[in-house]
């Protein structure tokens, strides 16, 4: 276990192990949660949650089914294309 100290202006430094075992980079933004006697950190979610009615719209498509094999040769030929 690890401690830290609160500074006057109420901050704290959160050891380099704990950032490197969760991968918190400087900027990572933090939700700060009250549990009693205690507070949880967490980062903040990058976008908000959204249910599956709010997106499936963009998932619309028109056209023959596609086989999986076709699929995974677009998948790559497109990695390859944003490779170069």
């Amino acid at each position: 276990m690890e401690t830290t100290r609160l500074s006057p202006k109420g901050q704290i430094s959160i050891p380099k192990s704990v950032r490197e075992a969760h991968n918190w980079e400087p900027g990572t933004e933090l939700v700060i949660e009250d549990v009693g006697d205690a507070i949880l950190l967490r980062p903040a979610r990058l976008f908000p949650l959204a249910k599956l009615e709010d997106v499936a719209g963009c998932l619309a498509y028109q056209g023959p089914a596609k086989t999986l094999e076709e699929m995974e040769a677009a998948i790559l030929e497109e990695a390859k294309r944003h490779a170069q």
